[in-house]
C-alpha cells in the first residue's frame, strides 16, 4: 500500500511539473534587443544568451558610415525593449531612424564612461594615433574598477559633446571606433550589461554570469595582443591601413597607424594626402600595408604599387565577417588583426 502511494504521488508530481512546463516557457520568452551594428550585436549574444533575440541593422560586412535604414528597420526598433548603439556620433543616421519608429524602449550607449580619443581642430586624414589627447572631465576606467551593476543604461552619450561641424567627415569631434581597446570592450560590456538586466530583472543573474566570463576571455585576449605586438622590433610598429579606424588599438598596444582616408569611409583623401604618405612609407621603409573588409582599397593597391610596400593581409575595423570567415565574432576579429599585423610586420 505505501508503494502504491508513493507511486500515486510520483506520478501527480510528474503531471503538475509537465503542465506546468509551458507556462514557464511562456514566461521567459527572449526579450527583442536592436543592435546598430555586427560588433555590437555580438556583443549582445553573449551577454543575453538565450534571453534576447537580436536584430542587428547594419550586419557582417557592412559599413555602417554609408548605411540607409529600412522601413524593416524602423519596425524592429519600435518593437525592441532595447536599442544598443555605439554613440560619439559613429551612427549619424540613429535619430532619423528612432524618431521614425517612435522607439520607447531602453537605449544603451555602449561607449558611456570610454575615455574618448578627441581630435584637435583642423585634424582630418592625417591623424597620427600615438599619444592623443583624451577629451577632459571623462575618468579613465581599467579593467578592474568597472563594477558589475552600474548604471550605465539611460545616460547620455558623448554625442552632445560633438557637436563641432567638420570634425572627422560626418562625426563628432571624437574617434568613435572605440571598441578596437579590448579595455573599452569590457566598458561596452558593462553597459549592455546593466541595461540588459534593467530590462529584464528575472534573468540579470545570467546576464552577469555570462559578462564574467566573457571578459575574462576580453583579458585574457588583451594580454596575448600586449605579448603579440611587443615581439615586434621598435622600428616596424607603423600600419598604413586604408582608413582611420584603429586610433584604440594603437594606443592600447603601441602602434603607430597612418590613413590616407579620414574617420569616415565615405571621406576622400586629397592628392596632397596620398603624396604624403607615399613619400613616408619610402622615407621610413614601411614594407607593408593593410587593406580593409568594408572599403575600396584601390588606394591602398596603388600605394604599395608605388613604394614597393606589399599588402600585409586585411583588417577587420567596422564590422565582423560572415560566421565562417577569420573574424565572425569580436574577439575572433581582434585576434585577427593582431596575428595579420605581427605576421607582415615581424617578416
Amino acid at each position: 500500500m505505501t508503494t502504491r502511494r508513493t507511486l500515486l504521488k510520483s506520478t501527480v508530481a510528474f503531471i503538475a511539473l509537465t503542465l506546468a512546463a509551458p507556462v514557464a516557457a511562456q514566461s521567459s520568452e527572449p526579450i527583442p534587443v536592436v543592435a546598430t551594428f555586427s560588433i555590437l550585436g555580438d556583443m549582445v549574444e553573449r551577454i543575453g544568451g538565450e534571453h534576447v533575440s537580436v536584430t542587428t541593422l547594419v550586419g557582417p560586412g557592412g559599413d555602417a558610415h554609408v548605411y540607409q535604414p529600412t522601413p524593416a528597420d524602423a519596425r524592429a526598433v519600435s518593437e525592441a525593449q532595447v536599442l544598443v548603439v555605439n554613440g560619439l556620433d559613429f551612427e549619424g543616421w540613429l535619430d532619423r531612424l528612432t524618431d521614425a519608429s517612435d522607439f520607447e524602449g531602453l537605449r544603451v550607449v555602449a561607449t558611456e564612461g570610454i575615455d574618448a580619443i578627441a581630435f584637435e581642430e583642423g585634424d582630418d586624414h592625417d591623424d597620427h594615433h600615438e599619444g592623443e589627447e583624451h577629451h577632459d572631465g571623462e575618468e579613465h576606467h581599467d579593467d578592474e574598477e568597472h563594477h558589475e551593476g552600474e548604471e550605465h543604461a539611460e545616460h547620455d552619450d558623448h554625442e552632445e559633446h560633438a557637436e563641432h561641424e567638420g570634425h572627422g567627415h560626418h562625426h563628432g569631434a571624437f574617434d568613435p571606433h572605440a571598441w578596437q581597446s579590448l579595455g573599452n570592450a569590457v566598458i561596452y560590456v558593462d553597459n549592455i550589461t546593466a541595461a540588459l538586466a534593467q530590462a529584464d530583472p528575472t534573468n540579470a543573474s545570467d546576464f552577469y554570469q555570462n559578462r564574467a566570463a566573457y571578459v575574462a576571455e576580453m583579458n585574457a585576449l588583451d594580454a596575448e595582443i600586449r605579448e603579440i605586438v611587443a615581439s615586434l622590433p621598435a622600428d616596424r610598429r607603423t600600419v598604413v591601413t586604408s582608413h582611420d579606424a584603429f586610433g584604440y588599438f594603437a594606443e592600447r598596444y603601441e602602434l603607430t597607424f597612418e590613413a590616407p582616408q579620414g574617420l569616415s569611409t565615405e571621406s576622400e583623401p586629397s592628392a596632397s594626402d596620398v603624396a604624403a604618405m607615399i613619400t613616408q612609407i619610402r622615407e621610413e621603409g614601411i614594407s607593408a600595408v593593410f587593406v580593409e573588409s568594408i572599403t575600396d582599397n584601390r588606394l591602398l593597391q596603388q600605394i604599395a604599387n608605388e613604394t614597393g610596400a606589399t599588402v600585409g593581409g586585411t583588417l577587420y575595423s567596422d564590422a565582423l565577417s560572415d560566421p565562417q570567415g577569420p573574424a565572425g565574432t569580436y574577439l575572433e576579429m581582434m585576434r585577427h588583426n593582431a596575428t595579420t599585423l605581427a605576421q607582415a610586420l615581424g617578416s
